[in-house]
């Protein structure tokens, strides 16, 4: 099977189910996106310290929110239900690293380790792609969920980063105005 079918070479992709839009559309910009987060999120689970099973369910359900964001909505085609416990187990395990880590009195600077370092890159990446969603959602039917979803997550990944962090025996690098 070929990769290349010469479809999108005039600017356009196609929806699943059919129709086709803009390469530059809201809704193709937020899928896109929260595709490049799901690649990041793979770096991330493929570095050995931040190998957990709960990043993985966060890529399935990166994948099943894609799905929704690039469903025709005139197709009858499937795509997977969103995993509505999944916001709850971000929020328990926040808490339970953040129960680990000390308060912070700065802004923290992304980085300390490589490691670290990755996982702010997706937390920044998953803000971004909250906001193409969001946009997204001023012209297409977007589901709630997705949007509480992305929010959480960005949360779960800035815990994360520290936590990474405090595993590998290193502090936060925190912010100083420079003042």
């Amino acid at each position: 099977m070929k990769i290349y079918t010469r479809t999108g070479d005039k600017g356009t992709t196609g929806l699943y189910g059919g129709s086709r839009l803009r390469k530059d559309d809201a809704r193709i910009e937020a899928y896109g996106t929260v595709d490049e987060l799901n690649s990041v999120i793979g770096l991330v689970r493929a570095q050995n310290e931040i190998q957990d099973d709960l990043l993985e369910l966060i890529q399935v359900e990166l994948f099943n929110i894609g799905s929704h964001l690039a469903i025709d909505p005139e197709s009858d085609l499937p795509v997977p239900d969103l995993n509505s416990k999944l916001v709850e187990r971000l929020e328990q395990a926040m808490d339970r690293m953040s129960e680990e880590l000390p308060k912070l009195k700065s802004f923290v600077l992304p980085g300390g380790s490589i490691e670290s370092a990755n996982v702010h890159l997706a937390r920044t990446i998953c803000r971004r792609a909250e906001r193409r969603v969001l946009t997204a959602s001023d012209e297409h039917k977007v589901e709630e969920g997705i949007i509480v979803f992305l929010n959480r997550l960005s949360d779960y990944l800035f815990i994360l980063a520290r936590h990474v962090l405090r595993k590998q025996g290193r502090e936060d690098v925190l912010w100083q105005s420079g003042v």
